[in-house]
């Protein structure tokens, strides 16, 4: 039973609540009092409510498990049609002053702002106030202590969610460290406060009577939104998050991309740390030399696939730190170190196969949520690109949309294509199932980084390698990245889109703020770890890949080494920076052969064209906000194309 303060309400509750400090207590209170949730629920993160809470699940239909014995405690969710991905457009950063958030130049009138949208604390408080009264009337109030990085780390931090869905509790399970161990390191802090308030609901109640307190509508019975009022609150001054309506991925489970980039990224230029949207890849060569390496690329551009690579290149390893979220620091010997706050996989499903990622396809076999992929008769599941041996046509597929026999080639009256799976379904796994997994994944002091790489897909312009002239070069490389869109953001036309640091949609603060935090790093007597950027998406007349990617990525990496370790003779100057020379990158093996004039060409028109478009974006977003290092790299990329 949990009681409030002054014992005027109590409800029914599960969990040792004497845990909960007066802070964590006085942020539970507030919300049981403007959410009525029916009863509460204190999660201890073990094996048992686990299986509880996802039987909870299976009773309701919202989930099924996976009865095909080659998996193990797997399941699968399908979710409301409209609710399928992050929702850009209501996801909002809410602080006393809008220059704290949008650059001056995306301030001006007329301009249209793309990066880090903004809402008054006021205002955003007077649309929750809409939306949150009785939100959880009928339903249970799960409480979730959970931490970002390895318990006790002193790079990690803490959260509370409270979430009035099972799911988000089975996920988070897999994406964070979850527990009443976190609140015992929380009570044993030096400052019992500084933890993150995260607030979820799916905005919809239970209770039958709840209709009239509520006008959210609910498409599919089993997953309960309010997708015409979805709104994801940040709060950087109060590091707090609210999230209603969505009950999906990056938009419910909190720890994700709202704390783990865009308060983090706050919290970050605080303490003089970064928050990145880049996987950790530990390399090893043949002869036993180890690398760190941390990469930033646009959801759904093989971040994944990077960081368990199986190279193809003999006697080269890859392990996985995390594919997804990167915290930088450096440390008091000068090194950037960096830990993965994710303690899971929220994998994009479509497109993973035993070619292009086998270790994910071998691990997702075990203790996995898959969200909107298709179920079949026996009793497992099925996305585009999965194994072009399974047989389809004798096999029932049940298709995300709930088709009961679906088949390739299907479409709608109006001709669109019915895929069997959501293109932005997922696999949900623990870290701990990954065979590739680092074992200094879970190391308190991180891993120490000697290269960053930038990346995104790119049809032309783009080499396919190339490194920065210096440390301000890189964070300007860094700031001018473009990239085809995907489907991980669900309200999102452009077909190239600037998208800077592959942080576009995280943001935490001002971009121009951003650009100097970045700059502000490098130091004197801090080994700063050198700067790449790689395009293996680049297209020929046929629209085919001009490079085979995947495993033979490894020899991208080698050359990577090679520079780290003072090669010279591997690389030749050009107006962008660095480029391989035609032998200094291993191609001549590979089969069918490789154009590698076209692959390491540096197209001084195109680059042109994209130095203008860089140019644009640049002015146009940050205006005067924009750092004078990055406008005299700009600056001196015109002129060397110009006298090229």
């Amino acid at each position: 039973m949990w009681k409030s303060k002054k014992n005027e309400i109590s409800l029914e509750g599960e969990g040792d609540f004497s845990l909960l400090n007066d802070t964590v207590s006085d942020f539970l209170e507030q919300y049981v009092r403007i959410c009525g949730p029916a009863r509460l629920h204190l999660c201890d993160g073990s094996d048992d409510e686990n299986q509880k809470i996802c039987e909870v699940m299976r009773e309701s239909g919202m989930i099924r498990p996976l009865t095909n014995k080659e998996y193990k405690n797997c399941w699968a969710v399908r979710t409301d049609p409209s609710d399928v991905a992050r929702l850009e457009s209501k996801t909002l950063i809410c602080t006393p002053e809008q220059k704290q958030v949008v650059a001056e130049g995306a301030r001006r009138p007329g301009t249209q702002n793309m990066l880090g949208k903004w809402m008054s604390e006021e205002q955003m408080d007077s649309h929750m106030k809409e939306r949150l009264p009785k939100c959880m009337n009928g339903r249970t109030m799960y409480i979730i202590p959970f931490s970002m990085g390895p318990v006790g780390s002193p790079l990690s931090k803490i959260g509370i969610q409270l979430t009035d869905s099972p799911y988000v509790v089975a996920s988070m399970r897999v994406m964070t460290r979850i527990g009443t161990s976190i609140l015992k390191t929380l009570n044993s802090a030096v400052d019992q406060t500084s933890f993150v308030r995260c607030m979820h609901t799916v905005g919809r109640p239970d209770a039958a009577d709840a209709v009239q307190v509520q006008k959210a509508t609910m498409r599919l019975p089993t997953w309960p939104c309010d997708p015409d009022r979805v709104l994801i609150a940040h709060y950087p001054n109060r590091r707090e998050i609210v999230s209603y309506g969505s009950g999906y991925g990056g938009n419910s489970l909190l720890g994700k991309k709202c704390f783990a980039l865009r308060i983090a990224s706050w919290i970050g230029k605080q303490e003089g740390w970064l928050a990145e949207h880049m996987l950790i890849m530990r390399v090893r060569n043949p002869e036993g030399e180890v690398r760190y390496v941390a990469a930033a690329f646009p959801s759904a551009c093989g971040k994944t696939n990077l960081a368990m690579m199986e190279p193809a290149l003999p006697g080269w390893d890859v392990q996985c730190v995390g594919d997804d979220i990167a915290w930088l620091k450096f440390d008091d010997e000068g090194r950037l170190r960096a830990i993965n706050p994710e303690n899971g996989f929220f994998g994009v499903a479509p497109g993973t196969s035993m070619k292009t990622n086998p270790n994910a396809m071998e691990m997702v076999h075990r203790n996995t949520i898959f969200t909107n992929v298709a179920f079949t008769e026996r009793g497992d599941v099925y996305w585009e690109g999965m194994d072009p041996s399974y047989d389809l046509n004798n096999t029932k597929v049940i298709s995300w949309r709930g088709i009961p026999y679906w088949k390739q080639g299907m479409r709608t009256l109006d001709g669109e294509k019915i895929t069997a799976a959501h293109p932005n379904s997922r696999f949900c796994t623990p870290l701990s199932e990954c065979k590739v997994v680092d074992p200094l994944y879970n190391s308190p002091e991180g891993v120490p980084i000697d290269a960053i790489v930038f990346g995104g897909r790119r049809p032309d312009t783009i080499p396919l390698v190339f490194e920065s002239l210096s440390w301000a070069h890189g964070v300007f490389l860094g700031s001018a990245m473009r990239s085809e869109t995907t489907k991980a953001a669900a309200d999102v036309t452009e077909r190239l889109r600037h998208d800077p640091f592959a942080m576009r949609p995280f943001f935490g603060y001002n971009f121009g703020e951003y650009l100097q935090h970045w700059l502000s790093l490098e130091k004197p007597g801090r080994k700063m770890p050198s700067i790449f950027h790689v395009n293996w998406f680049l297209r020929g007349e046929q629209n085919e890949f001009l490079w085979p990617g995947f495993g033979e990525n490894a020899r991208i990496l080698e050359w990577i080494f090679k520079r780290l370790n003072g090669d010279a003779s591997v690389a030749r100057a050009s107006p962008i920076g660095t480029v391989p020379t035609n032998a200094g990158l291993r191609s001549s093996d590979l089969s069918p052969p490789v154009d590698m004039d076209r692959l390491l060409n540096v197209d001084r028109d195109l680059w042109l064209k994209e130095e203008e478009a860089i140019r644009a974006f640049l002015e146009g977003q940050l205006g005067d906000d924009c750092p004078a290092r990055i406008t005299e790299q700009l600056d001196g990329l015109k002129e060397r194309l110009t006298s090229h």
